[in-house]
């Protein structure tokens, strides 16, 4: 969530992002299909009875929220007298925000486990309806604070000495002058509220629990069931028969319903597109992107640096094709391992005691953290039937610890996103320990960066561990994969969901056919399908409606701007240099208490120079370079 008031006008707009946030990169792991959640030992499933014992103890919170909003509204009219009063307000507010949030949060959490269930998702929509009538409640606030003159907001500060823990929260809003609106119209825009999260809701829905996913029969004679986690897991099959055989079912099943998956996305544009014209915007990335105050020069460079460097991916495209041993490299090559018959696979317990080793470079409050984690069942380690896909931290529960939400199914890719969520984990965990909740929640631009430095450090780790020339091409391949999935794939995603708002800011209807052609142009364009890099088949261009990021608002280009941020981070620290991991445990603890870019020049990182990208395109090049340097000294 964003430090400020209401920087999105609503409560359902953020309700949004935390149903969603932190989403890893890689939706599910298999096996989702023939796991009964009963059948699964406790000590694998998050204990939620941390935030509540009981449903019913839920419920009884839920009624005395009700009551307390009412508290909210008292301080209307108020707010310009003086600075206790300003205080007071605030302090009001944001209590019962942190007590909203909770409840919240452990009916998302609830509900994601087991997504077929009604009644978790009913108590999801009591508190989405609560949120509504929450903002609707402080609407005042926002407006208020703009009309105190800044002198006497000034001397505010002097006359209330505690009201300087609000210092950010406040600049920020004055900062947003011009998209705050009067009391009135922020109430209809708090009301517009009850309607937005409706694009996301549905097709988390229909993804998840209604589409009629197909079954295949492998090689092996194993029957798997295409769904989310399905895909995501035999994607990855070393059998190449199999991988065309899951594609082409797969993608099949969601262009079968494309009609349906493009009226939801244009659905969650045109939310976009209300809020960006209300909130009186240019356009919808300005609008997106001014919440962490970000310059839209930081997005567009992204995409011209990445397209700039794509025979760096070709490269990498042209060397992954070399190590299958492929003819010709296909879309449904992109998956498997690049070195056969590598056994790189771990139980949980054995991933958690590499991911605790690895990590003592960040010291032994970090790593007792990490180990706190596993040990109390803040994760929610195995798929189950019916539970959502994907992987993510939630932090919503302030008071409590944050949570995390896993489909581990063995692999290393199992291990590294583990590690990729204990990073989020451990940021909240750091900001939450040294900043109050209103400043805890560090900005969505940096939501990334510890939780990939963790994967860098992992790989460093794996590397100094093993000797063996196949087992390195195999680590070294699954780090090149990730500036495959995070800077690359990623940035291919921030282009198209940039495309498509634009064509609708210029009034054109977009449609489920429209979204396929868009995408399939860049798709064609990133993987060098007419350079001979890579053949593009046309039917997988329906990947769009499988994307769950484009229902969060331009969120997917802080995946590729953390990533650069995190190899440099990781870097230094990696380099023995004590001072850089006081810097980094500093920048983790300083959560959103000021604004992202600033945030990262404290630690050496300026996100709005080329340094990042450049940096980032030289150690990918080094990992290639590494690469063929075995390959040959194994004479292939």
């Amino acid at each position: 969530m964003s430090s400020s008031l209401l920087r999105f006008g609503s409560f359902a707009v953020i309700l949004v992002f935390l149903m969603n946030f932190l989403l890893a990169v890689l939706p599910a792991f298999g096996q989702a299909d023939d796991k009964d959640r009963a059948n699964i030992e406790e000590k694998y499933k998050w204990n939620l009875q941390d935030i509540y014992p009981s449903m019913e103890a839920w419920q009884k919170d839920k009624e005395k929220l009700k009551e307390r909003l009412k508290k909210v509204g008292e301080f209307k009219g108020q707010l310009g007298i003086s600075g206790p009063k300003l205080k007071e307000a605030l302090d009001t507010f944001y209590q019962i925000r942190k007590e909203f949030v909770k409840a919240y949060v452990y009916t998302s959490m609830l509900s994601h486990q087991d997504t077929r269930e009604s009644g978790p998702q009913g108590m999801l929509q009591e508190m989405q309806q609560l949120g509504t009538e929450f903002s609707k409640m402080s609407a005042y606030i926002n407006p208020e604070i703009l009309s105190i003159p800044e002198e006497k907001m000034e001397s505010f500060f002097k006359e209330e000495p505690g009201l300087e823990t609000y210092r950010h929260v406040i600049d920020d809003i004055q900062r947003s002058r011009d998209h705050i609106l009067n009391e009135e119209q922020e109430a209809i825009i708090a009301e517009a509220g009850r309607m937005s999260g409706t694009a996301q809701a549905t097709y988390s829905i229909l993804s998840n629990a209604d589409l009629p996913y197909p079954t295949v029969t492998l090689a092996d004679g194993k029957e798997v069931r295409l769904d989310a986690a399905g895909y995501t897991g035999n994607r990855a099959s070393a059998n190449r028969e199999d991988r065309i055989k899951v594609f082409d079912a797969f993608f099949g099943s969601m262009d079968n319903y494309r009609r349906t998956f493009g009226t939801q996305l244009y659905g969650e544009v045109k939310k976009n597109i209300f809020y960006k014209n209300v909130r009186k915007y240019e356009s919808c990335l300005e609008s997106a992107l001014d919440g962490n105050n970000i310059p839209t020069s930081v997005y567009h460079k992204l995409i011209e640096n990445t397209n700039k460097n794509l025979e760096t991916f070709h490269r990498y495209l042209r060397l992954r094709k070399r190590m299958l041993g492929v003819d010709e490299l296909h879309y449904y090559d992109m998956y498997p391992s690049m070195v056969k018959e590598v056994d790189l696979t771990y139980t949980y317990e054995e991933a958690g005691e590499i991911i605790k080793k690895s990590l003592e470079v960040l010291g032994s409050e970090y790593v007792a953290t990490v180990d706190k984690a596993i040990k109390e069942r803040w994760i929610d380690v195995y798929p189950n039937t019916g539970k959502r896909s994907g992987a993510y931290s939630n932090d919503g529960a302030f008071d409590v610890h944050p949570y995390i939400l896993m489909n581990y199914n063995g692999q290393y890719n199992d291990m590294n996103t583990l590690t990729h969520e204990l990073g989020h984990t451990m940021h909240s965990y750091f900001a939450g320990k040294h900043q109050p909740f209103h400043n805890a929640d560090y900005p969505i631009f940096l939501a990334e960066v510890a939780s990939t430095a963790n994967e860098a450090i992992l790989i460093d780790h794996m590397l100094k561990t093993i000797d063996d020339k196949e087992e390195r091409l195999a680590l070294l391949g699954n780090y090149l994969d990730g500036f495959k999935g995070n800077l690359f794939r990623q940035t291919q995603f921030a282009e198209f969901e940039l495309k498509i708002h634009e064509l609708t800011e210029k009034g054109e209807a977009l449609t489920g056919d429209k979204f396929t052609e868009i995408y399939l142009e860049i798709l064609k364009k990133y993987y060098g399908h007419d350079e001979g890099v890579t053949v593009i088949d046309d039917q997988f261009a329906i990947e769009w409606a499988y994307i769950p990021h484009f229902y969060l608002n331009f969120y997917v280009f802080q995946y590729s701007t953390s990533f650069m941020a995190a190899q440099a981070l990781a870097e230094k620290m990696l380099s023995g240099d004590p001072v850089m991991v006081e810097k980094y445990l500093d920048f983790l603890s300083s959560g959103g208490s000021e604004y992202a870019i600033p945030t990262l020049k404290k630690v050496g990182i300026d996100m709005t120079s080329d340094e990042p990208f450049t940096l980032a395109m030289k150690k990918m090049n080094k990992v290639m370079d590494d690469m063929e340097k075995i390959l040959t000294e194994l004479g292939r």
